[in-house]
Parts: structure tokens; C-alpha cells; sequence
């Protein structure tokens, strides 16, 4: 049976190595966590629909390798994202700090008006925080990106995080700021809306033969 949706929006999870980005895209596809430590290679892809205020909207998911000699592969993936994810670990400094290299990127790489959210991943890791609530939330709202802290582990806030993503987006587009016809948007009209807008017309009946019989 094939899917329906309505939009379907193109998101990329981006962030250093290390941070969670695949337990944050395996939590919210499958609602399952892996205690792996292994590294992303290149690109990983999932997808899920979800409905966001009554639409039914398909997310395509781009989760990028955060080490430094794939970065030249991740970037050719940002080209025309509608959303992402920039994720650091509160138990990490580095990650913290490498965030500005990441937004820029972003930004340069896909689109001006990508919205993004800051992500503050490994909630549940607290009796190790480095970065504090406060200094992110500050972050976020130096750089106009929403916030969340998450815990890929525990499940806390991570459908959260994509719906907040994905809501900002659909308001975008009601709002006429998102244009999902212009080429790059990292937005597309789904099979749903393609089927009703593609619904023929019904032919004019013809005249009936003894209409104009005396």
C-alpha cells in the first residue's frame, strides 16, 4: 500500500561526533535506543509521517557523520533541507563549542531560511553536564534557533524536538515565508495533496438529442 501525506519536508541531523544524532533518529523512527558507540559513515537516511496540525506530513531525515574527514560528503546533503536538528552533548564541551561551525554551515550550505532547533542531547546524563541549560538556551536565542533538551536513551523530548521543527516549517508555509514550489525549499507537496489537486474534471453531459424537439 503506498504512503499519503500532504508535505513532505526534507530534515537533516547535524552535529559533531559522538552526540547522539543516530539515537535521536533511531528513537524517533523506531522508539529504540542502541548502546553502540559506533560512528555514522557518510549519510544515514530514515523517514516517518506524522501529523502536524492536521496535515499528515512525511519527514525525510538526513542524519550526517559529525567527523571532520566525512564532511565533505555530509555537505552535499544540505542542499535544499527545509529543517534541522543541531545537536551538541550536554556532557561535552567540544560539542558545545563547534556549534557556530555547524550553524554556519547550515545556513550557507542549505538555506537561509532553514529552521533549525538546538538540541541538547544526552539529558539523562546529568550528574556529568558541562554545558548548562542557561548557556545554550542563550546561544539558541542569540542565533533566533529554538531549544530543547533531549535524552535519546529515556525517549525524553526527541518527537518533541522533530514536531517543534516541523510545526515552525507548516507555519512558514501557511504564512506564505516558505514557498514549497521553489525549487531548493526542502519542502513538497505530498501524494495526497498531488492526487486532489490532480482530480479530473468531470466532462459536460451532452446536450440531450430531444432538447430542442418540438
Amino acid at each position: 500500500m503506498s504512503e499519503t501525506y500532504e508535505y513532505l519536508f526534507k530534515f537533516l541531523v547535524i552535529g559533531s561526533a559522538g552526540t547522539g544524532k543516530s539515537s535521536l533518529l533511531n528513537n524517533f523512527i523506531g522508539n529504540k535506543f542502541k548502546e553502540d558507540r559506533c560512528h555514522t559513515i557518510g549519510v544515514e537516511f530514515g523517514s516517518k509521517i506524522v501529523n502536524i496540525g492536521g496535515k499528515s506530513t512525511k519527514l525525510q531525515i538526513w542524519d550526517t557523520a559529525g567527523q571532520e574527514r566525512f564532511r565533505s560528503v555530509t555537505r552535499s546533503y544540505y542542499r535544499g533541507a527545509a529543517g534541522a536538528l543541531l545537536v551538541y552533548d550536554i556532557t561535552s564541551r567540544d560539542s558545545f563549542n563547534a556549534l557556530a561551525n555547524w550553524l554556519r554551515d547550515a545556513r550557507t550550505l542549505a538555506s537561509p531560511n532553514i529552521v533549525i532547533l538546538l538540541v541538547g542531547n544526552k539529558k539523562d546524563l546529568e550528574e556529568s553536564r558541562e554545558v548548562t541549560f542557561t548557556e545554550a538556551s542563550q546561544f539558541a536565542q542569540e542565533n533566533e534557533l529554538m531549544f530543547l533538551e533531549t535524552s535519546a536513551k529515556t525517549g525524553e523530548n526527541v518527537e518533541e524536538a522533530f514536531l517543534k521543527c516541523s510545526k515552525t516549517i507548516l507555519a512558514k508555509i501557511e504564512t506564505g515565508e516558505l514557498d514549497p514550489e521553489r525549487i531548493g525549499s526542502g519542502i513538497q507537496y505530498g501524494t495526497s495533496t498531488s492526487k486532489r489537486l490532480s482530480v479530473p474534471k468531470k466532462p459536460a453531459k451532452p446536450p440531450s438529442e430531444c432538447a430542442c424537439r418540438v
